[in-house]
Order: structure tokens, then sequence, then C-alpha cells
């Protein structure tokens, strides 16, 4: 053994000398994280869903080299996939991809374009357009029962990585806390090791223990870290940052733990933060997380508004059938009016008259001080399962949202969007605190992740907590994706009284 200064370096045969207390292992065999059908899968759905379209295209306008066009375009597309990295084994099975699917299909776009141009080929490009706007549906469902099938394989606990997580205390159990909370990401904590004397919660065992944060300590995290790593056969290992973890320490632990065979993942105090909004760089040796700033003006917002009120006018003419039954209904069940109007608080804090089909019987404002006490939700919101106010129709209303049905003129006004967080009472926005607050940065929504995840089902920090990632998070491909959504959630009704 050498020593270099006040760190002791063991030569590992072929790799570079690092810092550690252990003999290296042997290399372990990894554990499968995906099924090995999802690539071939993936490949086969893009070329075949890129091929099919442009020769059936081409075939439909007489042309003589439907199959060559074809054939090419199948094969640009999966080059523009490849090279984008979609097949890779972290991307595969995993959500989020609309967005991305629309860059690659632009990225395809000019390619073809630049490559008719230079070949001087006079072939039509709007069926070439004609045939890739029609195989985007299919990989989209492709990837879609990818994401749901491997979510389901890993509530049976298979295709899942085994973690062992170094941190503070209370954020050991944040970080166990929000996994625990969710079954579609391939983490599974089996054990911790707590910097300093203070013990984690239940969340899952001590599996070693860190000095605190002194220079003593620097070189000495390598050996319990990785004899609890090689005791409970981890694939990875999880750092949650923090004043006690600083540079130096944390790149002295990763040297031992790659050399190991384990990555390391660092995770920051970010949360709720899309992907897409994260950018890291390095500057003067430092790796810095760069956080994009939420959308909230240019050509994004231009198309939300003008899609917000096209599908609201589509929407009211194509559904005006269904609006003529539900007010005879309405009307005959009981009396009152066929619509109710209540003032509603939309974004900037601006209230507007909020449209809903009558579901209660007259004067239920002034009964609601008498049910004070049954309110079944926590939080600022009042609701009640079994709400005596309900009338018969409006039971049927509220099971299908139907009653929701007249803010379509909201959002034709300008008040409301199609997509956004739930409209806010005032007496509830008048108890918000600064963080509830942040709900009323954009406008409301017809429909939104309260509506999808659970509506009345859900608690309030958990109903903040969705508005907030929506708020924060916000683009069209997350709007896409909540009214796709949208109608598995009113067909199953989960929530809705």
């Amino acid at each position: 053994m050498t020593v270099r200064g006040d760190v002791p370096y063991v030569p590992l045969p072929g790799r570079s000398r690092v810092p550690t207390g252990l003999e290296p292992e042997r290399p372990r065999r990894r554990r499968p994280r995906k099924p090995p059908w999802y690539l071939p899968a993936a490949v086969a759905v893009d070329a075949v869903g890129a091929a099919l379209p442009v020769r059936q295209s081409f075939r439909m306008a007489g042309e003589a080299h439907a199959a060559w066009y074809a054939a090419v375009v199948a094969s640009i597309w999966l080059l523009v996939r490849f090279s984008r990295g979609r097949y890779a084994v972290e991307d595969l099975g995993e959500s989020g991809h609309a967005g991305l699917l629309v860059r690659d299909w632009l990225i395809l776009l000019g390619l073809l374009t630049a490559v008719r141009a230079v070949s001087g080929e006079a072939s039509p490009l709007p069926l070439v357009l004609a045939g890739l706007v029609a195989c985007l549906p299919g990989t989209l469902i492709c990837r879609h029962l990818m994401f749901r099938h491997l979510t389901s394989v890993r509530r049976q606990g298979r295709c899942v990585s085994r973690v062992l997580v170094i941190g503070a205390a209370g954020a050991l159990d944040d970080l166990i806390g929000r996994l625990a909370r969710r079954t579609d990401h391939e983490f599974v904590v089996v054990g911790v090791c707590p910097v300093g004397d203070d013990d984690p919660g239940p969340g899952a065992p001590v599996a070693a223990r860190l000095g605190r944060g002194k220079p003593a300590h620097l070189s000495g995290d390598s050996a319990p870290v990785l004899a609890a790593a090689r005791r409970l056969d981890v694939d990875m290992v999880l750092v949650v940052s923090g004043p006690e973890l600083n540079g130096e320490r944390l790149r002295r632990l990763s040297w031992s733990v790659h050399e190991d065979g384990r990555p390391l993942i660092v995770v920051p105090g970010l949360t709720e933060v899309a992907q897409r909004r994260v950018k890291v760089s390095s500057v003067a040796g430092l790796t810095m997380l760069r956080v994009a700033p939420p959308v909230r003006r240019g050509a994004a917002l231009l198309l939300k508004a003008v899609t917000d009120r096209v599908g609201a006018a589509l929407l009211l003419v194509s559904l005006a059938p269904v609006f003529a039954v539900v007010a005879i209904a309405v009307r005959l069940d009981s009396p009152g009016t066929v619509l109710y109007r209540q003032v509603r608080v939309g974004q900037g804090g601006r209230q507007f008259s909020l449209l809903k089909f009558r579901t209660m019987v007259a004067g239920a404002e002034r009964m609601k001080n008498q049910l004070a006490g049954t309110n079944e939700h926590d939080g600022l919101m009042f609701k009640i399962r079994r709400d005596p106010r309900i009338t018969r129709v409006g039971q049927v209303l509220r099971r299908f949202s139907l009653d929701e049905l007249p803010q379509l003129l909201n959002v034709l006004q300008g008040h409301m969007s199609l997509v956004g967080p739930r409209p806010p009472l005032p007496d509830e926005v008048a108890k918000y605190n600064e963080v509830e607050l942040r709900r009323l940065s954009v406008k409301p929504g017809l429909t939104g992740l309260w509506q999808v995840s659970g509506r009345s089902d859900l608690s309030w920090d958990e109903t903040v907590a969705l508005d907030l990632r929506y708020v924060d998070n916000w683009s069209p491909s997350l709007d896409f994706g909540i009214l796709r959504r949208t109608l598995r959630a009113v067909v199953e009704g989960n929530g809705a009284y």
C-alpha cells in the first residue's frame, strides 16, 4: 500500500489507484432493469409506423417508388431516434415522451427537406408529411403501453434497483417518503447511511453511519459505505446533498463507489422541477444545475390561448344535444334554475362568475353553515361524500362531471383554460398562505392534474402539490397528457362527489 498525504491508496488490477479500505470484489452480475423486448418492440413500431403510412400515401398518389420512399423515411426516422438517445435503457418504458417525440419529428422533417433539395427528387412533400403525421400515434401508444407494463412489473418488485441512501436523517426521511408514494420508478431503498448520530425514521434499516463533515472523515466514508453496499447487494448509491456532504467529501466517496462498479446518484434539494427545465453545466470545476423559469409568455402561451378558445367553441357546438338533455333533466328533477353561478377566483386573484349545471337544491349555499361539522375533506375545501343537498340528477351529473360542461363558456370568455388548477372560492383564497397563492399564477382549468389524479379523494396537501407541479412545469405536452387522461377519469368517476 502506498500513501498520498493522509489518504490510503490501494492499487487495483487494471484500474487507477483510488482511495478505499476494502479489497475489490469480483464484478457482480447486474440485474435486468427493463424487459429485453422493449428495445426491439420500440424500434419495430417506429420503423413500421413510419414506413407504412408513407408507402400507402405514395401508392394512393400513384407514385412508382412508394416502397423506396418508405424505406428512406423509416431509415432516417430510426437514425434520428437513435442519435437522440430515445432507445437508451434509461428511456425505454418511462413516461414523458410526447414533447420529445415532436422535437424528433421536426428534426426528421428538416432532414427530409434537405435530402429532397440535395437529391433533386420531385417527390410530393405533402404526402410525406401526411405519412409522418400518421406514424406519431403508433409511437405514442407503444411508449404508453411500455410505461403501463413497466409500472405493473415494478409494483410486483421486478425491474427495480436496490439502492443505498446517504444523507442527513431528516433528508433521508423526506426522500424515502417521496419514493414510497410512487410505484412508477425503479428505486427501492434497502438501507440508509445517516450522517451523524440522529436516527432516521423507520422507512429503511440503518446499514452504516458516517461521521460529521470534518477533514478527518473525508477519507473515512469509503469503508462503511462499500461494506454496506456489498452486504445489501445494492445496484446504486444515492446521496442526498446537504451541508455535511461537501464537494470534496462527495468527490472522494464517488471514487470508491465507482471503482466498486456501482453508479452514484446525487439528489439535489430541488423538488417538483421537470427534467426539461434543468440543464447541467460545469464552470471553474464546479457542477451547476441551471433551472429555467416556468413558461409565462411566448408562442407556447399564445398557442394555449388559441387552443382553449377554438377547442371550447368546437365542444360547445358538438355537445349541444347533451346540453339540451341535461338542462331538461335538471329542470324536471327539482325546482330552481338550470345553470348555477358561483364567484370563483382566477389568474392573478381576479374574480369571475363560474357556470355549472345546478346539482343541488335551491338555497344550498345557506345550508352550508349547518353542515360545516360534517366536512370530510381536510384543508380549505368543503366536501361531503353523501351531501344531502345534492339532487338525484345532480348525483349523476357529478359522477360523470357533466355539471362542469357550462364552464366551456368561461373558457370561451377567457376566464378559464381547458387545462389548469381547480378554480377556488374567494373564502378559500382568503386563507391561502404564500405557497398556496402560487396556484393563482395561471388560469384555472376545466380539467387538470387534480381531476385526473383522484379529485376529492386527495388530501389538501396532495391537491396543492399537484397544482404547483402544473404551475411550475407547464408545457403543451403536459396539457395533452392531462386531456388524454381526463376521459378515463370521467368514466371511472373516482373521487367525483
